[in-house]
């Protein structure tokens, strides 16, 4: 790391301490993907009129998750044209990468980004044009938008550089989140050219690419077996994939039993691949990293018929947690061997589920589309803690949250809102 580099990074981390927030949530669903935090005293109980530390109204429209970095809250938008916007037209369509002060939610700055068209002329239950999540490090904050490519920006919001990784379309949008691995970003490029494509952080130049990632909607999960290299993860239609990080040569495969689209982004723990989806039919299942070709006899630990199609995992003490995007259900798994532990309806119901839950100070959260959240205990014993509502039920709320020291972010397509105490 440079000397400059290594300046901001120490006056960042200077500035989160003096304010109490020192933990950073770099990615999607956080360190490692895992969805959990070890912050206290994290919020319970929240509303239109109370528990706001406070409120930022966004340009546009997202589904993405914000990331936290020093003092500094990044994330996407879109404007111009798409679902949430009224009166619009293609050639107006703009990304937009915003900066948001930590302690006050101020915008600092915005920085538009055209998109390559044409684009998509529709996109499938309104997800938009920004659901990526960034990723940042001390240097630089990556985003993906498409077929647009993968871009870098400085922390003061200047383009470094952009890198195509496909031109294809869906009518679904595109939607994986990158992840950073030594000096390489991670793409999952399923929709735009059926590959992941690891790219070099300074450059943006293109290190590797392994294709035939069909149907994969999830960001690439990193997993190290004892005494192993690290591996990247990708679940796509009817199988598991795992290649070298470094090079991406085949490591191992294994069958799914879904015979198609894979959303939920992997969860990984002790050397253990642990996948839920939900499209025909609903499987969780368990795969020890560290094989070589098919290891569906060897390293397939366990699996068994729940799922879900939309939501990721997230993994706690032994156990599963997940909720079926549909249904209104939450479910605990035995980590070890995949016995259900519960399976309980959420009440009052926050409808349908497409932002993954998280975790801290014993809290599991749960966020509805509408804006209705429901908070359980992060325990094997089904304990309901609070339901709280965001803009009155009838908002659009398709992101997972994100930890920002004991405060949670929830992004909505109208704000982003700091939860907790001021």
């Amino acid at each position: 790391m440079s000397s400059l580099h290594s300046t901001l990074l120490s006056s960042l981390l200077l500035i989160s301490t003096a304010t109490g927030l020192t933990a950073d949530w770099t990615q999607f669903h956080g360190p490692g993907g895992s969805g959990v935090s070890d912050a206290k005293g994290t919020p319970l109980n929240w509303s239109d009129s109370s528990g706001i530390v406070w409120k930022t109204d966004l340009p546009g429209p997202g589904a993405s998750s914000p990331v936290v970095f020093g003092n500094r809250i990044f994330l996407t938008c879109y404007t111009g044209f798409g679902p949430g916007i009224s009166g619009g037209n293609m050639d107006s369509l703009q990304r937009h990468l915003l900066c948001l002060d930590r302690v006050t939610g101020k915008l600092l700055w915005n920085t538009p980004v055209a998109a390559d068209l044409p684009e998509q002329e529709r996109i499938r239950e309104d997800h938009g044009f920004a659901t990526s999540t960034p990723a940042v490090d001390a240097a630089r904050v990556y985003v993906f938008f498409g077929k647009s490519g993968v871009f870098a920006f400085d922390h003061a919001g200047k383009q470094l550089w952009n890198t195509k990784v496909g031109s294809q379309l869906n009518g679904w949008g595109s939607a994986t989140s990158p992840v950073l691995h030594q000096e390489l970003v991670l793409i999952n490029a399923s929709v735009e050219s059926s590959s992941l494509v690891a790219l070099d952080r300074k450059t943006g130049r293109e290190i590797w690419r392994a294709r035939g990632i069909t149907e994969s909607w999830h960001a690439p999960a990193l997993v190290t077996p004892p005494g192993g290299k690290t591996e990247v993860v990708t679940a796509m239609s009817r199988r598991v994939q795992a290649f070298d990080a470094a090079t991406g040569q085949p490591a191992w495969h294994c069958d799914t039993g879904i015979s198609w689209y894979m959303c939920p982004t992997p969860v990984v723990r002790d050397g253990v691949v642990y996948l839920i989806g939900g499209r025909g039919p609903t499987v969780t299942m368990a795969v020890r990293a560290g094989g070589r070709g098919d290891v569906n006899a060897t390293h397939v630990l366990w699996k068994n018929s729940k799922g879900s199609n939309v939501p990721s995992p997230v993994h706690h003490d032994g156990h599963l947690y997940f909720a079926h995007e549909n249904l209104g259900l939450a479910l605990c798994v035995n980590a070890k061997n995949g016995e259900v532990v519960y399976e309980e309806r959420l009440a009052p119901s926050p409808g349908g589920i497409y932002a993954s839950p998280v975790i801290a100070d014993g809290k599991l959260y749960y966020f509805g589309r509408g804006g209705r959240a429901v908070v359980l205990a992060a325990s094997p014993k089904f304990a309901k803690l609070a339901d709280n509502t965001l803009e009155n039920g009838r908002g659009v709320f398709n992101a997972t949250p994100a930890f920002d020291g004991p405060r949670l972010l929830v992004r909505s397509n109208r704000a982003l809102y700091c939860l907790g105490e001021k």
